[in-house]
């Protein structure tokens, strides 16, 4: 699933081919959505926030209604390309669930896991934890955040979006190996100021990436310490990496570690 800076890289993408300009058309290709039309509309901003994507749009004439923001989540197969208009796609018509388009460029939004409107995302988001890639993230709302459940595994607190924004799987293994602690670990025996501190520098690191890494190795075997490398040597000590499943928001989910560098 895309993390918060995949998401990040994605807005930046849409922004610089929509804000500021025009739609003339819009085509959403989902039924809760079907009729709805929003040419005519500028395009004021485009933003992330956490593993969510806004697109906001202004009023455009009598009766039109107030300004909306098309809110999307990638989810597990969603993706936005921006591209000049009438080049061809990249991925089959038949996955398209959104298609904007000005006078120069054109956004298609593909498998989108979440599509609809909102008259006020700010409220419909207001549950999320501090964004990791916000410019006035609040970094002391966020530890008192994930240290609300002393009891709870690290592992599960940094997935939880209402307490961080912006980890996903593949941070969240690598957060835990950087660390030193186990995912398993009680909130209550973790030093959360360092964690979120990391968490935060790894993710702003990768926002505009086109390859993410944790290890600062670009190279496409080089990049993780331990997400993906079960069975193999760990880059510290030489020690094989652990798979496992650990119970998170939204079922069990994978989780790697070094058995010997995370106690």
């Amino acid at each position: 699933m895309p993390e918060g800076d995949t998401v990040y890289a994605a807005a930046a993408r849409l922004r610089a081919g929509l804000a500021g300009r025009v739609l003339e058309s819009s085509d959403f290709r989902i039924p809760s959505l079907a009729t709805a039309d929003l040419s005519g509309r500028e395009v004021l901003a485009v933003r992330s926030v956490g593993k969510h994507l806004l697109i906001d749009v202004a009023e455009s004439g009598p009766g039109v209604g107030d300004t909306l923001s098309i809110h999307s989540h990638l989810k597990m197969e969603g993706a936005w390309h921006v591209h000049p208009r009438g080049q061809r796609w990249r991925r089959p018509a038949y996955q398209a669930r959104a298609v904007l388009r000005t006078a120069d460029h054109e956004a298609v939004g593909f498998d989108l896991g979440v599509l609809e409107l909102l008259a006020d995302p700010d409220a419909a988001l207001a549950y999320l934890g501090p964004d990791l890639l916000a410019d006035d993230f609040d970094r002391e709302e966020a530890i008192r955040r994930l240290g609300s459940d002393l009891d709870a595994t690290i592992g599960a607190a940094v997935l939880d979006q209402r307490l961080i924004a912006g980890i996903g799987n593949v941070f969240r293994s690598e957060i835990c190996f950087l660390r030193r602690v186990l995912p398993t670990r009680p909130v209550g025996e973790v030093d959360l100021g360092p964690v979120v501190d990391l968490s935060r520098r790894l993710l702003w690191a990768n926002r505009l990436r086109s390859a993410r890494t944790t290890t600062g190795n670009t190279s496409p075997n080089a990049r993780m310490w331990v997400y993906g490398r079960h069975g193999r040597l760990c880059r510290r000590c030489a020690t094989p990496v652990k798979r496992g499943e650990l119970e998170s928001p939204g079922g069990e989910r994978s989780v790697y570690w070094c058995p010997r560098c995370q106690v």
